[in-house]
């Protein structure tokens, strides 16, 4: 990428896009374009084709969404479709009209089969039946790999996905009604120490495994797929390495100070048995994740006492 290229990031103030920008103002990149809410919405079609013909930007990489962890999936099942879905069609459409030729379209792991085979390789996609409790959500992200390459089809354009594993770091969304499990987690353990708690509950059983990118690390990735011109159609992203949610409610407790004991609610869901994702195709094109996670777990614990 030219460094005066004008560089459209969508979803900016959210952690992935917030990672974007600091990365590509960090790598020297001087025209990094962000349109908040209140310039632009994205699930309005009419303006989000506007702005792009405007701005008419080089490069455009698609990291807003609307987002949100195991409960707030279940229950908002109709918004996550719909919204994901106008989003990613507003921009994909409206850049191939405003002629965008390079794209990047940030998804997420749960596109993958529930029960595909571990670690997941990105030909598991589309191979058999989804987590119920976040297929809306995968279904708009599965349409959105597919409206990428149908427009690399029959346009030529390079328009390109990337799957991330599960992601934290600055930005994260702490309310524990519709965050992750990682900042979940943190908020959780950090609460019970302030309250000087003897129990800290986690939820389901503790067993699923999980992977876990810290976002700059990310939008490292990102960037350099872009940088190098890569044009596999998806590509994971993540570390290639995971650990059971008992195991991560441990390293939190440990890094936020919290001397109780874990209690595991069985009650609760557990979602996929696994997700570890295989990033040999990422290595292949000269990546590696360079943040450990009890690093990444202090950086983001420290981002969350900022607050």
């Amino acid at each position: 990428m030219d460094k005066n290229a004008r560089i459209f990031v969508a979803g900016h103030r959210g952690m992935v896009g917030s990672a974007l920008v600091r990365r590509l103002r960090a790598g020297g990149y001087t025209q990094v374009l962000t349109a908040p809410r209140s310039e632009l919405d994205l699930l309005d079609q009419r303006a989000v084709h506007a702005w792009l013909q405007q701005h008419k930007p080089d490069y455009l990489f698609i990291a807003a969404a609307k987002v949100g962890g195991i409960q707030a999936n279940n229950i908002y099942r109709a918004e996550f479709l719909y919204q994901n879905l106008m989003i990613e069609a507003n921009l994909i459409h409206g850049a191939h009209l405003a002629g965008v030729q390079r794209l990047m379209f940030l998804g997420s792991s749960c596109i993958y089969p529930k029960l595909a085979p571990q670690p997941l390789c990105e030909d598991s996609l589309l191979t058999g039946p989804l987590e119920p409790t976040n297929e809306p959500y995968a279904i708009a992200k599965i349409a959105g790999i597919k409206l990428c390459e149908s427009y690399n089809r029959q346009y030529g354009r390079q328009y390109v996905s990337a799957m991330p594993t599960n992601l934290y770091g600055p930005n994260d969304n702490y309310d524990l009604a519709n965050s992750h499990v990682l900042p979940a987690l943190i908020r959780k353990a950090h609460e019970a120490k302030q309250r000087g708690d003897k129990e800290f509950v986690v939820w389901g059983t503790g067993t699923p495994r999980r992977e876990f990118l810290y976002v700059d690390d990310l939008a490292d990735a990102c960037v350099h797929l872009m940088e190098t011109g890569a044009e596999d159609v998806l590509t994971n992203i993540g570390v290639g390495d995971d650990v059971t949610i008992r195991e991560l409610a441990e390293l939190v407790t440990q890094v936020v100070g919290f001397e109780g004991e874990l209690v595991f609610d069985t009650s609760k869901p557990d979602g996929t048995p696994r997700k570890l994702m295989d990033v040999s195709l990422l290595a292949s094109r000269g990546w590696r994740a360079r943040t450990g996670l009890r690093e990444g777990i202090a950086l983001a614990y420290a981002d969350f006492l900022s607050r």
